[in-house]
């Protein structure tokens, strides 16, 4: 198997097809996936090597190599998104049964700090942010673009150590959390305490949404 560096581009050619004359390969492995990569180099290796693709790499991981699937790569490229294995990956990575326990809750009208960070937790699983965008279809990604991806995800790393420096009860009852506990929240997270403040605006915002399904 020929192992191709998607970031590589067009420059991956010359090397396949050194690769290709010297050696009696059988396929190829298109790598670094999860970048900004779209993965036109697919495109040529495959027409300069005449082997097939076999899998592609998308994350650093073991567990991080896919079959191939070749519309959604031609989908990718033309910047149509790859829903269906950002799909595949939920049903990976989410736990499911915790998933419909959290809809349960919703409908009751109810949603705390753990719920909140059981999502981040799920949404780290999945790849972080950058993964889960770059799977979606351009015109849905276009704000997304203006955003640091490596600065969101290490937004999102942050407001989870925020939410573990909360004790069981205060993230039952947010309403606890006066300033002097926000101090303490901050000194064990290492952050400023308009850091903590920033966080629970942002799970007021979720839950405000969350309650709009409250019965539905």
């Amino acid at each position: 198997l020929f192992v191709v560096d998607a970031m590589q581009g067009q420059d991956a050619v010359n090397t396949a097809r050194a690769f290709g004359e010297t050696l009696p390969l059988t396929g190829v492995v298109l790598t670094k996936l999860d970048g900004d990569a779209r993965g036109g180099a697919a495109l040529s290796v495959r027409h300069v090597t005449g082997k097939p693709i076999k899998f592609i790499g998308v994350s650093e991981k073991v567990d991080g190599l896919e079959p191939f699937h070749p519309e959604r790569m031609a989908s990718r490229v033309l910047g149509m998104g790859d829903v269906l294995s950002l799909i595949e990956q939920a049903q990976k990575n989410v736990d499911i049964e915790q998933a419909q326990k959290l809809a349960e809750k919703v409908k009751k009208g109810g949603f705390d700090l753990n719920d909140f960070r059981m999502q981040i937790t799920q949404m780290r699983q999945m790849g972080g942010m950058s993964s889960l965008l770059d799977k979606l279809p351009a015109q849905l990604a276009q704000a997304a673009a203006k955003t640091d991806m490596n600065v969101a995800d290490k937004q999102v790393r942050r407001t989870q150590g925020i939410i573990d420096s909360m004790t069981p009860q205060e993230r039952l009852k947010p309403e606890l959390l006066k300033a002097s506990r926000k101090r303490r929240i901050a000194a064990g997270a290492g952050v400023q305490v308009q850091e903590v403040n920033r966080v629970l605006a942002q799970f007021e915002q979720m839950q405000t949404m969350m309650k709009q399904f409250k019965g539905g």
